[in-house]
């Protein structure tokens, strides 16, 4: 059997975190989380209909420390993974290749994504009166 002597190509090993690849890898990671969290709004829906203590077991959970925590994440991975798609289809009709407009719009997706999550979460809040 022959051996195969193409070099390797280079990894995450060799090239240094750029902004463009944290992002790529931040929308699959958020792509995941966003799979994920669903089953978090399935139980809660199941238990909404399954009766009073199954919802308010779930209903527990999504309201302590850990499940607000959850929300919060998850809602950062739905605006996060939402813009970076709106940048994903500029991408896919030619535009936005440049390296200026790339490091642009990837800080732009990153700082939309977080006022996004702060402003659904103030603005949660105060139409609970909290």
């Amino acid at each position: 059997m022959a051996t195969n002597n193409r070099p390797l190509s280079p990894h995450l090993q060799v090239y240094r975190p750029q902004l463009t690849s944290m992002l790529s890898i931040l929308h699959r990671l958020t792509g995941v989380a966003l799979a994920i969290g669903t089953l978090l709004l399935v139980w809660w829906l199941i238990a909404a209909a399954s009766g009073p203590d199954a919802y308010a077991t779930a209903q527990g959970f999504i309201g302590s420390i850990l499940g607000r925590l959850l929300l919060l994440g998850w809602t950062f991975a739905l605006f996060y993974h939402l813009a970076n798609g709106i940048r994903h289809l500029a991408w896919d009709i030619g535009w936005g290749f440049e390296l200026p407009t790339a490091y642009t719009t990837g800080w732009l997706v990153v700082i939309v994504s977080i006022v996004l999550t702060l402003v659904s979460w103030v603005g949660g809040y105060a139409a609970l009166g909290g």
